[in-house]
């Protein structure tokens, strides 16, 4: 699923940057996660040598075609002005349906005193509908020592729900569904992975912390805490906000402290408008 092309070849007329509804093909956020911190087992679980290299996260306005995904097709500059060096480019582990906007950058792109400060994309990269080119769209990179906020809320598709789904072994892919009674499903995606201080996988805990502003029409608006929670045991940075009451969900919201990433620092209090797709 990792690709390490240094080179963009993919080849294209699509020029367009912004889709039917008017909204943007852009980079939501791009998070300094790890410094020299992937763990040995990235050489397998993601591409050869990813072991001890920098992680970053890069998070897209729309869902993007993995078949013109290449390394070559991102620049990351540091505080310094030195370029980063990519060794691969992988949507791992967010690879469930409906999450190919998360984009994990693995490679050497400067160090806790010499910090990335910025990500362009400077090849022909296309939306999965391949109706979007993302080519010039850049964010600034969040800091090392920040912690992950949410970066990206929508309402799920019912045709992506995967209700009763059980969590599989698999690393990347395997995250769990919600139950089968569920109403409505948000999905959360951060700027990294999360778990709770430690690494455990969140339970209780942090689903009754959610927080779903939900409007009813006539009947105004109410605040929801989320029945269950979906996409759990497959590591990567997104959930699934599992409701028992049919609506217009609106902004999502999560408070400060409960979370950490990979380097144990923990999120901020966030919130974000939801998108209805």
């Amino acid at each position: 699923m990792a690709d390490s092309t240094q080179q963009d070849t993919t080849i294209t007329d699509v020029t367009a940057t912004r889709d039917a509804n008017g909204r943007k093909a852009t980079l939501l956020s791009a998070f300094f996660g790890l410094d020299n911190g992937l763990p040995r087992a990235a050489n397998r679980g993601i591409c050869r040598g990813a072991a001890g290299q920098d992680g970053m996260p890069v998070i897209f306005s729309h869902e993007i075609a993995v078949d013109t995904l290449q390394a070559g097709d991102f620049r990351v500059v540091a505080e310094s002005g030195a370029v980063g060096e990519i060794l691969c480019v992988t949507p791992a582990p967010a690879a469930d349906i409906g999450e190919l906007r998360t984009i994990l950058l693995v490679g050497e792109y400067g160090s806790a005193e010499d910090q990335p400060v910025s990500v362009e994309i400077v090849g022909n990269l296309l939306s999965k509908d391949r109706q979007l080119n993302f080519i010039g769209a850049s964010a600034t990179v969040i800091a090392l020592e920040e912690g992950p906020a949410i970066e990206w809320s929508e309402v799920v598709p019912e045709s992506q729900w995967e209700l009763g789904k059980a969590a599989t072994s698999l690393p990347f892919g395997g995250g769990d569904g919600c139950p089968l009674d569920t109403k409505q499903v948000v999905r959360v995606t951060w700027a990294g992975g999360i778990t709770k201080p430690g690494g455990d996988e969140i339970d209780d805990v942090e689903r009754q912390a959610y927080r779903v502003t939900m409007s009813l029409g006539d009947e105004g608006e109410t605040e929801l805490v989320p029945f269950a929670i979906g996409d759990l045991g497959d590591g990567d940075n997104n959930h699934e906000l599992c409701l028992d009451r049919a609506g217009l969900p609106l902004r999502v919201s999560f408070p400060a402290g409960l979370l950490t990433d990979p380097r144990e620092d923990l999120n901020p209090d966030t919130s974000l408008e939801i998108t209805e797709n």
